[in-house]
């Protein structure tokens, strides 16, 4: 079943919500030789900062690129959440459709309880039909190594739909001990302890 909402008129849950963007930092010393060589050896838009290239630089990168970093990390919290807050927001009875983007067969041989099933080569023209606009939506794949989770949100946001893509995919949120089924019924939950802490 789809969660219901239990206010129609009621915000995003938090999950959903955007990230505040951290301020920025400020630079409050002189440059020092070494520091200097350190923003040398950053890359400007790579990650290739070696504070190790001068024996005794332990120096951040400079502001401009600690903002970048800012920014980048911020737009993919906005756009990205996870199995365990899903399944939270599940749980609490939060307005959104969990859709899961796979294929026929992948849907029947396990999915989340709960989820939706539409192909992400269906979703343009299903979701009209399907799913009101000022639903809330997130979307899963396979696993980390499967994009049609990322193909799938962007067909949602083409249509105007605000999306998340659920990190991990059907993978991890098995492997995390979270309900699942397939086309028999409920499955048997799993508690993977390389991904979760498993309590006795």
């Amino acid at each position: 079943m789809i969660a219901s909402p239990k206010n129609p008129g009621a915000s995003a849950p938090g999950f959903l919500r955007s990230p505040r963007r951290a301020s920025r930092p400020r630079e409050t010393r002189s440059p020092s030789h070494a520091s200097i060589h350190a923003e040398r050896v950053w890359q400007a838009g790579t990650a290739e900062w070696h504070p190790c290239s001068s024996p005794g630089v332990t120096r951040s990168p400079n502001v401009g690129d600690m903002t970048d970093a800012q920014d980048y990390f911020s737009r993919r919290l906005a756009f990205e959440t996870d199995p365990s807050d899903v399944y939270a927001a599940q749980k609490n009875g939060d307005r959104f459709v969990l859709v899961d983007v796979r294929g026929d067969e992948a849907w029947a041989q396990g999915r989340i309880t709960g989820a939706v099933h539409m192909p992400y080569r269906d979703i343009d023209d299903r979701a009209p039909l399907e799913i009101a606009l000022d639903t809330p939506v997130v979307v899963y794949c396979w696993s980390p190594g499967c994009n049609a989770g990322q193909k799938g949100a962007l067909a949602f946001a083409r249509l105007g739909y605000e999306v998340r893509e659920m990190i991990g995919g059907y993978e991890y949120w098995v492997r995390e001990g979270q309900p699942f089924e397939n086309d028999q019924g409920p499955c048997e939950r799993v508690f993977d302890p390389t991904v979760m802490v498993v309590r006795s």
